[in-house]
């Protein structure tokens, strides 16, 4: 089957710089290598493509030879172009970024010798908290799963009185290279998992893994401010590493709960303001709840539905305001039900009266009147 073109193997244009090159390489090596798509066949062949591509990409002779004759000017057997390669010195030359990419802090594969060295995994942990207590912030505990040293074989994961002994897969290197035609491809070792090490009399505590999964407390403080969908990072108390890489983080992310009576929009808070249809004609003096205790606004005559009161600074200073945001209150005039037949005299007749006064007390109803006039005729 003929072979694809490097540039499209890495989705970088003919006169991408090597930089592009590293980038596009760096992301199809990140999603096709084995460690990540351990039984997938068509994964393991993008990994060796994007590998090839990349090999012959970087190099500036291959490449010139590439783009002169194709892939024949780069085949050890077409007698074309820049060489041959061997299998270690492929390998070779993707040490460095493998390390950057595989690795971890202090890390390293089989290149340099000795286990592979592996961050750990963040860890995510949702809280629900309360309108107020983002408002104001709080602290308050969390219980998060851990890894803890186990206390019988202490972290080795061999029963006591043994000890692991080096792998005999990888001679302690942790990886092993599989070698396919002029291709070197190194991968964790299946035996050892990267550790280096063969445990034959496990710990009977752990199960050989050196460590026990519990339970620990942390503080978290909860700044005054937070919003919904914010994070918080504790570094450090992620998963462990492996073979002694650095621990991952644990992120708290913040879930705000429903409110009775507030919705959150950034720093202002809204509330719907029902009031009585008497209120709504005549005015008065209403209070309104605030987060800091209660507060009132002036209702004026003929306030209708949906008229929208500011009651400024009383909404929530967020995390970088350097003013609390603003409580904006939505009128909703109630209509009253179940009325009396005395009532409803009243109300007739206080309807006969509103007509008799015409358009000035009804101005939007004779407005709408008039429109629905014209568009009918």
């Amino acid at each position: 089957m003929a072979k694809r073109d490097y540039y499209e193997i890495l989705g970088v244009a003919k006169n991408a710089t090597d930089e592009e090159l590293k980038k596009a390489y760096r992301k199809l090596a990140m999603k096709y290598h084995p460690d990540r798509n351990p039984d997938s066949k068509e994964a393991e062949e993008r990994f060796k493509e994007a590998k090839e591509a990349y090999e012959m990409l970087s190099d500036e002779q291959k490449r010139g030879a590439y783009d002169r004759f194709g892939h024949a000017g780069v085949d050890p057997n077409a007698g074309v172009g820049g060489g041959g390669m061997g299998g270690a010195g492929f390998a070779d030359a993707f040490g460095d970024i493998f390390g950057e990419i595989f690795g971890a802090a202090g890390g390293g594969g089989g290149r340099r010798g000795g286990p592979q060295v592996y961050r750990g995994a963040d860890l995510k942990y949702t809280l629900d908290i309360s309108l107020e207590q983002a408002a104001n912030g709080f602290d308050t505990e969390i219980r998060v799963p851990s890894w803890e040293t186990c206390d019988v074989c202490h972290g080795s994961g061999a029963k006591p009185g043994t000890k692991p002994r080096t792998c005999h897969t990888c001679d302690g290197n942790g990886a092993v290279r599989m070698q396919q035609g002029f291709f070197s491809v190194q991968q964790t070792c299946p035996t050892c998992h990267g550790t280096g090490k063969e445990i034959t009399d496990p710990c009977v505590s752990c199960d050989g893994v050196g460590r026990i999964r519990k339970n620990k407390t942390l503080q978290v403080k909860i700044p005054a401010g937070i919003d919904d969908g914010m994070r918080i990072r504790s570094s450090g108390n992620g998963e462990p590493g492996v073979n002694g890489g650095p621990p991952g983080d644990l992120y708290v992310e913040i879930h705000l709960k429903p409110h009775g009576i507030f919705q959150r929009d950034a720093d202002d808070l809204h509330c719907e303001l029902t009031i009585p249809f008497t209120t709504a004609a005549l005015g008065g003096e209403l209070e309104v709840p605030t987060l800091a205790g209660r507060g009132a606004i002036t209702i004026p005559e003929g306030t209708q539905t949906g008229k929208t009161f500011r009651l400024r600074g009383k909404g929530i200073r967020g995390l970088r305001a350097s003013y609390p945001g603003d409580l904006y209150c939505h009128i909703s005039v109630e209509t009253p039900v179940r009325l009396t037949d005395e009532q409803k005299k009243i109300l007739r007749q206080f309807e006969t009266s509103l007509a008799q006064g015409g358009e000035k007390h009804s101005p939007k109803s004779e407005s709408w009147t008039d429109r629905v006039k014209n568009f009918f005729s």
